[in-house]
């Protein structure tokens, strides 16, 4: 799969349009669920995919074959992403919270999932960008350190260290929420 996603980015390099759709259509999902992650604003997201992917069309000529593709792809997405980041004058973070409904509702196990999922967005959102984004790629994205570290920019050891301190984040949050008490 890799050497064919090489090859697809090398046609893609050539001009070959139907090479970029196989591309799209491989990374469309995960890039997308990335930029979400991070952006919270579906359709920013939609639109910086397709700004990714034109970087795709305009740079792939240049691609060295150096990274896994995905890892390059995941790359222009990340730094997509910052550029988005700085060009907002400030980042809101609302704080609303679904309504519970009644107790017969809370009972289902439908509803429990859905809770803990609200939970868990609303602990991700109190995470830095470096953190949420190293969280996401690891656990969402499947990606190594090695990997995060190459699309970030930084060592090894910093995505590691950013890992640790995140579940740790993550984790009391999550411990405060579910006890009931404000954590933020």
């Amino acid at each position: 799969m890799t050497e064919n996603h090489h090859f697809l980015v090398q046609q893609v390099g050539k001009g070959d349009k139907q090479a970029l759709a196989a591309l799209y259509r491989a990374y469309e999902r995960p890039v997308y669920k990335f930029i979400v992650s991070r952006l919270n604003d579906p359709h920013e997201a939609a639109d910086i995919l397709h700004e990714v992917f034109m970087d795709i069309w305009r740079v792939a000529a240049s691609f060295e074959g150096r990274s896994q593709v995905r890892t390059w792809i995941f790359g222009i997405a990340y730094r997509k992403v910052i550029d988005a980041h700085r060009k907002r004058s400030r980042v809101t973070v609302t704080d609303e919270v679904p309504e519970t409904g009644d107790v017969a509702e809370a009972a289902d196990a439908g509803y429990a999932a859905k809770q803990e999922a609200e939970h868990l967005r609303f602990c991700m959102g109190t995470l830095s960008d470096d953190h949420r984004s190293a969280i996401s790629l690891a656990f969402y994205e499947d990606m190594t350190c090695a990997e995060i570290a190459e699309i970030a920019g930084v060592p090894e050891g910093t995505i590691k260290s950013r890992l640790h301190h995140a579940k740790k984040l993550l984790l009391h949050c999550l411990s405060g929420r579910i006890r009931g008490r404000a954590v933020a």
